[in-house]
């Protein structure tokens, strides 16, 4: 990292200058994705539409909430499509402050939770929904048809997707701050038993009102954390010698 100073206006120039370009970024991956909307609602109601009950489909009742819609997700998929520009220019932006042995995380840093925010959702997509989505269909009858909205099934559908997204970056939060030095694996071996309790609670809360469903989010959870154990040990804060005796002395 350079010693020299930078005025401030010069930072804020180019903070402007590389905002001005992720929002090019996603206006481009906007208009792309919304000339294949109706290949991507299609791709992502599919685990839906393979649960419908015969003559049942998807509506929309009001006059834009399809044009909204389809906004709505070429507008998601376009901050997908944007995302590595995002991240290069988040990447160029905070690189002249950071010091050599800093640098050399942040791809690792990105690729992994790059991967895992995917891992999340591939896992929702593929295992999750079709699960969840036979579960609420169970109460299809002969008098009783589901016709779920389409606004309301992008909000649920998304909003679950980002969750597991979210979730299964715990092992790079977990790193985050173990490299700060602010958890151990000591530490999350000794609370292990309280992490149980709230992973059960969130899948609950984030997952449909079946106990399935619920173990399909609280298991990969569980999973996760046993790999931050691991992480925390390998790439925790090593303590200094006198420092380790001195917590022994402690204990």
């Amino acid at each position: 990292m350079a010693d020299e100073k930078i005025p401030f206006t010069t930072h804020l120039e180019e903070l402007r200058r590389r905002i001005i370009i992720c929002l090019i970024a996603v206006v481009a991956g906007f208009l792309l994705s919304y000339n294949f909307a109706d290949d991507i609602f299609a791709l992502l109601v599919k685990p839906l539409k393979e649960q419908l009950p015969p003559e049942s489909w998807l509506i929309f009742t009001g006059l834009t909430e399809a044009f909204v819609v389809y906004l709505k997700l070429a507008l998601y998929a376009g901050l997908i499509l944007a995302s590595p520009v995002i991240l290069w220019e988040m990447w160029c932006f905070v690189a002249p402050g950071l010091y050599d042995h800093e640098k050399k995380y942040v791809f690792p840093f990105v690729i992994s939770a790059s991967v895992l925010f995917f891992a999340g959702v591939a896992f929702c997509y593929l295992v999750v929904f079709p699960f969840s989505f036979k579960f609420f269909m169970s109460y299809s009858t002969d008098t009783l048809k589901p016709l779920p909205a389409m606004k309301e099934y992008l909000s649920f559908a998304f909003q679950i997707l980002l969750a597991f997204g979210i979730i299964f970056e715990l092992p790079v939060f977990i790193l985050f701050l173990a490299k700060l030095g602010l958890v151990t694996e000591r530490m999350l071996r000794r609370q292990r038993k309280f992490a149980i309790v709230i992973i059960f609670i969130v899948a609950a809360i984030l997952t449909p009102p079946d106990v399935f469903s619920q173990c399909l989010m609280a298991i990969p959870l569980l999973i996760l954390y046993e790999i931050s154990v691991i992480v925390a040990r390998v790439f925790g804060r090593k303590s200094e010698p006198g420092q380790a005796g001195e917590a022994r002395d402690a204990v």
